[in-house]
């Protein structure tokens, strides 16, 4: 398995407050790498410089073995890399298929939405990328939906647009049961395509079931980085609670 994505010894401050020190891991191709950490671990710092929010104090990233440098979110999206947060960027006033095109609409020659064409594409990612419970138009309001009907949409959008890895920051707090079962289903899917994932979480029983790899965050450092195969949910507890 290849890497697709790599943090070299990535620091990051805000004045006197070191965030992120020294981080390194890796993202392997068709890979679900579970971020794991208690609150102030500096999971999110990391999530904010992969997806090109921040920039790193020292260290840098590469794709695809190329050093790379990401100013911006749209630098993280041009080399495949999508965010989905717990409360996603969706506008709530649009349909499902605005939502998903957002940014990236289709036009014709004179500048005109090509709102058929968006449609169709819509309910073919809906019905057979992702399948969203309850769902049967591409034209319902995004603000009809559930939390977990929301995070699927985000993720339609994501597949369509071919996106390489997907960060999942703190997907499953707010959904039920039924839906979080679906979340972490759709992030198995995409592993059989070939999608990476980096699934962040307080949740150690949801990422042991999804996840290939355990990267164990503790007050900005790496303090643990397993394979599932070498490791249990007790272990993996412990030193998320013990660090």
């Amino acid at each position: 398995m290849s890497n697709l994505l790599e943090l070299h010894n990535i620091s990051k401050s805000f004045g006197a407050l070191t965030a992120l020190r020294n981080l390194s891991f890796h993202i392997g191709e068709g890979e679900v790498v579970g971020l794991l950490g208690d609150n102030g671990a500096g999971k999110s710092t990391t999530v904010n410089l992969i997806s090109g929010i921040h920039k790193p104090t020292e260290g840098y990233l590469s794709v695809d073995g190329k050093k790379t440098l990401f100013t911006c979110r749209s630098d993280s999206a041009d080399a495949g890399i999508e965010t989905i947060y717990q409360h996603t960027a969706l506008v709530d006033s649009l349909s499902i298929t605005r939502n998903i095109f957002m940014g990236r609409e289709l036009t014709d020659r004179f500048g005109l939405l090509r709102q058929s064409e968006m449609r169709e594409i819509a309910m073919e990612v809906l019905q057979n990328a992702v399948h969203i419970s309850g769902i049967d138009s591409p034209d319902t309001l995004v603000g009809n939906l559930s939390g977990g009907q929301k995070q699927a949409v985000a993720i339609a959008r994501a597949v369509h647009f071919k996106k390489r890895v997907l960060l999942l920051d703190e997907p499953t707090s707010a959904l039920s049961v039924r839906e979080t079962e679906a979340l972490l289903n759709q992030v198995l899917k995409l592993k059989a395509e070939n999608v990476s994932s980096v699934l962040v979480t307080h949740n150690i029983y949801h990422a042991y079931q999804v996840c290939d790899r355990f990267v164990i965050m503790s007050h900005g450092t790496k303090v643990f980085d397993v394979d599932k195969a070498d490791t249990t949910i007790n272990q993996l507890t412990e030193y998320v609670v013990l660090n």
